[in-house]
């Protein structure tokens, strides 16, 4: 049974920074493609950032430059460091896996839909 474990979430001031670590278990030997996802209060589910087992990663304009994802070489991990925290990003951040490579072609508004593993979820909210 595959199983996501998020941690790390928080309450931190606008300019502040949080790592959100999450843990896959129970995958068979293989590729597999991790991401993370979140939904702020009234909106749909975005996208955040993606990784590949080889730890090739990608994230969307939104949060690229102050947001970072990292895999610790392949280890069944998924740590993403937030930087430079606004309001704005107050939300509840998911960790996803699927089996295969990411497909970096896929548009960002489609890849939620790839994935078939998710964690339970982690708040960050971030206010003064």
């Amino acid at each position: 049974q595959v199983q996501l474990v998020e941690s790390g979430g928080g309450s931190v001031q606008p300019g502040g920074s949080l790592t959100l670590s999450c843990r896959i278990s129970g995958l068979t030997d293989g590729d597999y493609c991790m991401g993370w996802f979140r939904q702020p209060p009234g909106k749909e589910r975005e996208p955040v950032a993606r990784i590949d087992i080889d730890g090739v990663n990608m994230m969307p304009d939104s949060v690229r430059g102050r947001f970072t994802i990292s895999n610790d070489n392949g280890k069944n991990t998924a740590d993403l460091q937030m930087n430079n925290l606004t309001p704005e990003d107050t939300a509840m951040y998911y960790c996803a896996a699927h089996e295969g490579r990411c497909d970096w072609a896929m548009a960002w508004v489609l890849v939620e839909y790839i994935y078939n593993y998710w964690g339970q979820g982690t708040q960050v909210t971030v206010s003064s």
